[in-house]
């Protein structure tokens, strides 16, 4: 093959796994704290070294939550993990602090349909909400990553012009924050949509480091991150078993599976440190402890790599 039709993709990607934060709040059953934390636990025994591990949200808003502090107490002796939490405000992100947390994400959405639907506010009064809570993180020295929700299609509004995004993305760097997550929270963008937006942000702020949180609503999650991969974006988001989905987008459901993205990736030639037998494994025990999965591939029909015994003999054809 020539160089010219090469597939070319970075040789490394990071992936953070989310199912302790938003595959665990989209669950209605109360997940006992002591499960909770054995699932964290086995999901560091993978090779993952990034985790979302709670939100700092108000116990009313996501009950399934209430217990954030008691599970960050619990995993904080895991070695080599890199924890955050997503907050909401200034209390949340207090909170978050006061537990040990170096990492917050804020909670920003990118029109005001989803942002009156989500913290009952438009976008604009929500960016000017984040600056006490970036001010607050500097203070302690907590580190803040941003986030960008329904970026690539609003389940309200419909499209979302990228000028939108690149005026949030604006202001998040006004903020001193430079690393933006782009959510696909409704699985409504397409490989073409996520390919040409990254090539214009990427050119308009390549001091901001870009990752993709994508949910596989319509079965375009995958692809979207290999369109990703192509613009060189290195950081994912993903769920063990494909846990998840945002109860302000209707429909919405479960983020991409991370032992479909760890295995895709794999084939792919592209290295993320996970073990996959053993995400594969973690993801089984999830689906039994909670019942069910979110939509996993892997979990359904396994790794390429499974071969299955060769037929013996003829086979005859059905007519």
């Amino acid at each position: 093959m020539s160089q010219a039709n090469e597939l070319l993709l970075p040789a490394r990607a990071t992936i953070c796994e989310v199912a302790p934060r938003d595959g665990f709040q989209a669950e209605k059953e109360w997940i006992p704290t002591e499960q909770k934390v054995r699932i964290v636990r086995e999901l560091a025994k993978t090779g993952i070294r990034y985790m979302e591990i709670t939100s700092f949200v108000h116990p009313k808003a996501i009950p399934q939550l209430k217990d954030a502090e008691e599970v960050v107490r619990q995993v904080q002796d895991l070695p080599g993990i890199h924890f955050r939490a997503l907050v909401p405000n200034v209390k949340g992100a207090q909170r978050a602090i006061d537990a040990g947390l170096k990492k917050l994400k804020l909670m920003l959405s990118a029109t005001d349909s989803h942002s009156l639907a989500n913290a009952n506010c438009r976008v604009e009064e929500a960016l000017e909400g984040l600056y006490p809570i970036v001010e607050l993180a500097a203070k302690h020295g907590v580190q803040v990553g941003g986030s960008i929700s329904v970026a690539f299609g609003c389940p309200y509004e419909g499209n979302v012009p990228v000028e939108r995004i690149m005026h949030i993305v604006e202001r998040y760097q006004a903020m001193g924050v430079n690393e933006v997550s782009l959510a696909d929270t409704t699985g409504m963008a397409n490989p073409k949509q996520v390919y040409e937006m990254l090539g214009q942000l990427k050119a308009h702020f390549p001091q901001i480091t870009f990752s993709m949180h994508l949910h596989n609503t319509r079965g375009m999650a995958l692809a979207n991150a290999v369109a990703a991969l192509q613009q060189g974006i290195t950081h994912f988001d993903s769920s063990v078993a494909g846990l998840g989905g945002c109860p302000y987008a209707p429909g919405a459901t479960g983020n991409i599976a991370t032992e479909d993205l760890v295995h895709a990736f794999a084939e792919m030639g592209v290295e993320t440190g996970i073990n996959l037998d053993a995400i594969i494994n973690v993801a089984k025990d999830v689906r039994e402890t909670l019942g069910h999965d979110g939509g996993s591939y892997m979990l359904q029909a396994g790794p390429c790599s499974q071969l299955h015994r060769k037929p013996q003999g003829q086979v005859k054809l059905e007519t």
